[in-house]
């Protein structure tokens, strides 16, 4: 499951629409539809701040 398809996942559990989270991490609707839908990269610092919002926390681990 790529990162874009968890942060759907979580905001959806949280019953939270992409316009809220867009607004609170301060992405805009369309970057954050496009990256839940797997049609775009961010950057790290936008992914963090996603993933802040939402409570999650992203680890890089050695494969």
């Amino acid at each position: 499951m790529g990162l874009g398809q968890k942060i759907k996942e979580k905001r959806k559990e949280l019953r939270m629409p992409q316009e809220e989270l867009a607004a609170l991490s301060g992405v805009s609707e369309r970057t954050l539809r496009d990256f839940e839908r797997g049609k775009l990269s961010i950057s790290l610092q936008k992914a963090l701040d996603i993933a802040e919002v939402l409570g999650l926390e992203l680890k890089l681990v050695e494969a």
